[in-house]
């Protein structure tokens, strides 16, 4: 018996859903959209820590602008790590001159890993590092010095 009780329950809550869905006729597909789209979305993988971060670049940056960023803002982090405090923050203020004046920008870069090459770090793997992470940041300005036909030295 509850079995039949069961089923008449199901089937009038039916009839009752279809017997709505009648009355509101025409409106009923744009009332299903609003309330798929009034659902919560699934959380994107970024906010849930899923994917690797990103270095945040300004968009519409030449690529090989965005490499002299990336290499600059590496080399910056692990100098203020290492207590170089002072020339990272030099190191960041080239980088902002870089994203709005790019050749003005690349010189001070220049001047920054010039300043590198004298910089004395206690620790030989500590060393090695900086002399690693500056070599990809002076690759990184020439190739875009390059590109921009801004050669330094006088070159043609």
């Amino acid at each position: 018996m509850q079995m039949l009780d069961a089923l008449v329950a199901v089937v009038a809550g039916l009839l009752i859903i279809a017997g709505i869905l009648v009355m509101l006729g025409p409106q009923t597909l744009s009332l299903a959209r609003r309330l798929r789209a009034a659902r919560p979305s699934l959380p994107s993988t970024e906010a849930t820590g899923g994917a690797r971060p990103r270095d945040a670049l300004p968009p519409g940056l030449n690529p090989k602008t965005q490499r002299v960023l990336i290499s600059a803002t590496r080399l910056s982090s692990w100098l203020r790590a290492h207590g170089q405090d002072d020339v990272s923050r030099e190191l960041r203020a080239a980088a902002a001159r870089l994203a709005t004046d790019e050749p003005s920008g690349l010189y001070a870069m220049q001047t920054v890993l010039r300043r590198l090459r004298t910089l004395e770090l206690p620790d030989r793997s500590a060393g090695e590092r900086l002399r690693v992470l500056s070599a990809d940041l002076r690759k990184s300005v020439q190739d875009r010095f390059e590109q921009l036909e801004l050669l330094p030295f006088g070159r043609s």
